[in-house]
C-alpha cells in the first residue's frame, strides 16, 4: 500500500463525505465502506457522526467521515455550523484530506451552489454525479466532462442504489488523495464588486488566528461564510466577538447604502452556474408527467393525502402484531425453557431466584419484543428512504402552522416515534430558538419505541383478537389510536405553549421533495441493525441494572415470623396429605406477603392512594418507579413482581397470561380492558425516561426545562388516565 503524501507518516488519509439532504448520501457510504460504520460524536458537541473505513486499490485504507448534509455552508445553527467546520478543519474538527462531494444529477443546479462554496474552500474536490441512471427518466442530458471542466474538479457519474460507477469513483479518490492539486482549482465564481471585495478583505483580516486559517482561498471562502452567517439573530458559538464587530459593521454599511450583502452573493453564485450550465446540461423534448407527480397528486392531496398516511399508518402497527408475534411466542418459550434449565442446576435459594427472576425473566421480558421494535425501525426507514417521510412533513405544515410551528418541526416528532433522545437532537436544525424549545418539549409525548412493549404487552393481554365491523382488526386499531392519540395532545400542547411561553409567529416552510425511489435495502437494513443492536445494548446494560435493583427493593427484608408461620403451614399440609393445588395455593400466598413486606412494596403502598383513582393498584405502582429509570424497564419490573408470585407450575407462562389472571382479594380482576386503556394512556403522557430529561437538560443547559418537562406531563398524564378510567366507570364500562 502506497504511502499518501497529503498526510504525515502513520496518518490515515481522511475523506469527508458531504452534500445536501436527499441526495443518496448514507447510501453511497454504506457502498464505499462496506456497511462498516462506525457510530460517535463530532469532537465538542453532541451531534452524531459516522465514519467508516474505504478502501482504496491505489491508496490502501483511509477514513471515510460523514457531515452533517446541507444546502448551503452558511450556517445559523450550531449543527449547520459543522459543515464549514468538518470541511474547512475548524477547531475542534480535523481538516479533511479530500471532501467527496454528492451531488444529485436530477437537481443538479441546486446542488452547484454547495459545490462552488466547497470548491472555494481549497480543499481537494472529487463530485459523485448521483442518481444519473434517472435523468433518462425526466429528459435530462449532463456532459459529465464538460461539467468537470466548468468545475475543475473529477466528476463522476454514480447511481450508489445499484452500484454503477462505484469502481471509477474509488480510482478518482485515489488520484485525488495522490495528487491534492488536480482536485484544487481554486474559486469558481470570483465577486466582481469592488465593494463586495472590500467587504471580505476585511472580515478576512479578522478572521482569528487560532482558526489557523494560512491559505488565502481558505482567508475569503471563510470570510464569505461570516458575511451571509453572522447577525444579531444567529446562535452560532466559536466565532469571537471581534470577527462579530467587523461582520455587523460591514454588513450595516452596506445596509445604509442600499445593498443587500446577502443577495449579492448568493446571486453572484447562482449567476456563475446559471451562466454555465447550458454548456454541461441540457433539456430534452418536454416528457410525460413524471412517476412522482402523478404520485403526489394523491399522497400531498389534503384529503387522499392524510387518509392514505392514516391507512399506512395502521397496516403498520397492525403488523406489528401479525408479522411479530410468532417470534414473540418463540423468544418466550426460549426464556422460560432457559430459565428453567438454569434455576434447575443451582442450589435453591437467593442465587436462584436472582439468576431466574431477576436476569433471565427480568431481561427476557424485554427482550421479547425485539422483533417488534425491528419492524417499527425498518417501518420507519423505508418510509425515509423512499422519500415518503418529507411528504408527511409537507401534509402535517397545514396542522402545524395552526400551532406556530411548520412542517419542519413535525420531522423530530416523527423521529420521537423511534426514540425521544435523537428526535430532540435533530431540532438543532430548526433556525429559531423559540421553534426549538417549543418542539424539543412536547418530543417526548410522541409514542417512543420504549412504550411499544407496554402497549404490546397490554393489548396483547387485555384485548384478544378481535374484529370491528367484521374487518377491523381491534389489536392494530388501539395501536395506531394510541399513536394518534399521543400525537394530538403533542400538537394541542404545542399550541397551549407556542401561545403562552413561546409567543412568536411562524415561519414559511422550506422543504426538499425529493424524487421516490426504491429504498436502498442495504442502508435500511444497517439502519435497523444499528438501532436494534442499541435497544439490546440496553436491555444488557441500563434495563438490566434497573432489573436487578427493582429485584432487591422486591425481595428484601425478610420477614422471620412470616416465613415461619408458612413454614408451620406447608408443613401442616405436608402431613396431611393435600394436593399440588394447596400447595401452590400457599405458595402464592407465601410470594405475596413477602412481596408486601419488601421495600418495593412499601413504596408502592406509599403511591397507592395517588394512583388509586387511576385504577391502579400498588403492584402497578411498583411497574411505574420502575418505568421512570427506561419505559421499558416497566416490563421488565412487572415480570419480576409477577415471577416471584408463584403458580409458576408451567414456565413458559408468560406475563401476559399473568396478567390475565391477577385478582384483587374480592376475586375482581385487577386488570380490566378500563385499567389497561388508562394504564396506556398514562405512560402515553408521562415523561418517565432519564435519558430525556438529561438530553434536554444539556441541550438547554439548564433545570428549568427539564423540570418544567418532567412536571407538565407527569401532571398532564395523571389527568388524562383519571379521565379515561372514572369517565368510563360512570358509562359502566368498568
Amino acid at each position: 500500500m502506497s504511502t499518501l503524501p497529503p498526510t504525515p507518516a502513520g496518518r490515515v488519509a481522511r475523506i469527508a463525505l458531504a452534500g445536501n439532504p436527499n441526495t443518496g448520501k448514507t447510501t453511497l457510504f454504506n457502498r464505499l465502506t462496506g456497511l462498516s460504520a462506525k457510530v460517535g460524536n463530532y469532537p465538542g458537541v453532541t451531534v452524531e457522526s459516522e465514519s467508516g473505513t474505504l478502501r482504496l486499490a491505489a491508496a490502501g485504507e483511509v477514513e471515510l467521515a460523514d457531515v452533517p448534509g446541507t444546502y448551503s455552508l452558511t450556517a445559523r445553527s450550531a449543527e449547520e455550523q459543522l459543515a464549514i467546520a468538518a470541511i474547512c478543519g475548524l477547531p475542534p474538527v480535523e481538516r479533511p484530506d479530500l471532501v467527496l462531494l454528492v451531488v444529485d444529477a436530477t437537481q443538479l443546479t441546486r446542488n452547484l451552489y454547495l459545490a462552488l462554496q466547497v470548491i472555494e474552500t481549497g480543499v481537494p474536490v472529487v463530485v459523485a454525479l448521483n442518481m444519473w441512471d434517472m435523468l433518462p427518466g425526466i429528459g435530462l442530458e449532463i456532459d459529465a466532462a464538460a461539467l468537470a471542466h466548468e468545475l475543475g474538479v473529477p466528476v463522476v457519474p454514480i447511481s450508489a442504489q445499484h452500484g454503477q460507477g462505484i469502481e471509477p469513483l474509488r480510482a478518482a479518490l485515489a488520484r485525488a488523495l495522490a495528487e491534492p492539486a488536480s482536485a484544487q482549482p481554486g474559486p469558481r465564481w470570483v465577486p466582481d464588486s469592488p465593494q463586495l471585495r472590500a467587504d471580505i478583505a476585511s472580515v478576512a483580516s479578522a478572521l482569528p488566528a487560532a482558526w489557523k486559517v494560512e491559505d488565502p482561498r481558505r482567508r475569503e471562502a471563510l470570510a464569505l461564510w461570516a458575511l451571509l452567517s453572522l447577525d444579531e439573530k444567529d446562535e452560532l458559538t466559536g466565532a469571537p466577538q471581534a470577527l462579530r464587530d467587523v461582520v455587523l459593521a460591514r454588513r450595516g454599511a452596506a445596509s445604509s447604502a442600499g445593498r443587500e450583502l446577502d443577495a449579492e452573493i448568493i446571486r453572484g453564485r447562482y449567476e456563475w452556474i446559471d451562466g454555465r450550465a447550458p454548456r454541461f446540461l441540457r433539456q430534452r423534448a418536454q416528457v410525460a408527467t413524471s412517476r412522482t407527480d402523478k404520485v403526489d397528486r394523491v399522497l400531498l392531496h389534503p384529503v387522499f393525502g392524510f387518509s392514505v398516511f392514516l391507512l399506512a399508518m395502521g397496516l403498520v402497527f397492525q403488523s406489528l402484531f401479525s408479522w411479530a408475534d410468532p417470534a414473540i411466542g418463540a423468544i418466550e418459550s426460549v426464556v422460560g425453557w432457559f430459565k428453567e434449565l438454569v434455576v434447575a442446576r443451582l442450589p435453591e435459594g437467593l442465587v436462584a431466584d436472582f439468576v431466574g427472576d431477576a436476569l433471565i425473566e427480568g431481561v427476557g421480558s424485554v427482550v421479547v419484543f425485539l422483533p417488534q421494535i425491528v419492524l417499527l425501525f425498518l417501518f420507519i426507514g423505508l418510509m425515509e428512504d423512499s422519500g415518503y417521510m418529507a411528504r408527511v412533513a409537507f401534509l402535517m405544515d397545514r396542522l402545524m402552522k395552526a400551532i406556530g410551528l411548520h412542517g419542519r418541526a413535525f420531522v423530530p416528532m416523527m423521529s420521537g416515534f423511534a426514540c425521544a433522545v435523537p428526535a430532540i437532537l435533530a431540532t438543532r436544525t430548526m433556525e429559531r430558538q423559540r421553534d426549538r424549545m417549543l418542539t424539543m418539549l412536547v418530543v417526548p409525548l410522541m409514542t417512543c419505541s420504549a412504550r411499544l412493549p407496554v402497549y404490546s404487552l397490554l393489548i396483547a393481554a387485555l384485548f384478544p383478537p378481535s374484529e370491528l365491523f367484521g374487518f377491523v382488526p381491534v389489536q392494530g386499531l388501539l395501536m395506531v389510536g394510541m399513536y394518534l392519540f399521543s400525537t394530538v395532545v403533542a400538537l394541542a400542547v404545542a399550541a397551549v405553549l407556542g401561545r403562552t411561553l413561546f409567543k412568536g409567529p411562524s415561519v414559511p416552510l422550506l422543504l426538499e421533495m425529493p424524487p421516490y425511489r426504491m429504498p436502498d435495502l442495504r442502508s435500511v437494513a444497517a439502519m435497523v441493525w444499528r438501532k436494534s443492536r442499541v435497544f439490546l445494548t440496553e436491555a444488557g446494560t441500563v434495563i438490566l441494572a434497573c432489573t436487578v435493583v427493582m429485584w432487591g427493593l422486591l425481595s428484601f427484608p425478610h420477614d422471620a415470623e412470616s416465613e415461619a408461620r408458612f413454614d408451620a403451614r406447608a408443613s401442616e399440609l405436608a402431613l396431611s396429605g393435600a394436593d399440588e393445588a394447596a400447595l401452590a395455593e400457599l405458595d402464592h400466598e407465601r410470594a405475596a406477603a413477602a412481596l408486601e413486606h419488601s421495600f418495593g412494596g412499601r413504596l408502592g403502598r406509599a403511591i397507592e392512594p395517588a394512583i388509586e383513582p387511576l385504577g391502579f393498584d400498588w403492584k402497578i405502582g411498583v411497574g411505574l418507579l420502575g418505568a421512570f429509570a427506561a419505559r421499558e424497564v416497566f416490563v421488565s419490573t412487572m415480570g419480576v413482581v409477577y415471577g416471584m408470585g408463584g403458580d409458576v407450575d408451567d414456565q413458559t407462562t408468560g406475563l401476559r397470561q399473568r396478567i390475565q389472571q391477577e385478582a384483587r382479594v374480592d376475586g375482581a380482576p385487577v386488570y380490566t380492558p378500563l385499567v389497561g386503556l388508562a394504564l396506556m394512556v398514562f405512560f402515553a403522557l408521562a415523561c418517565q425516561c432519564m435519558s430525556t430529561i438529561a438530553v434536554v437538560k444539556r441541550e438547554t443547559r439548564s433545570w428549568r426545562w427539564p423540570v418544567f418537562l418532567f412536571v407538565y406531563t407527569g401532571a398532564l398524564a395523571w389527568l388524562c388516565a383519571f379521565a379515561v378510567y372514572q369517565g368510563g366507570l360512570a358509562l359502566g364500562l368498568g
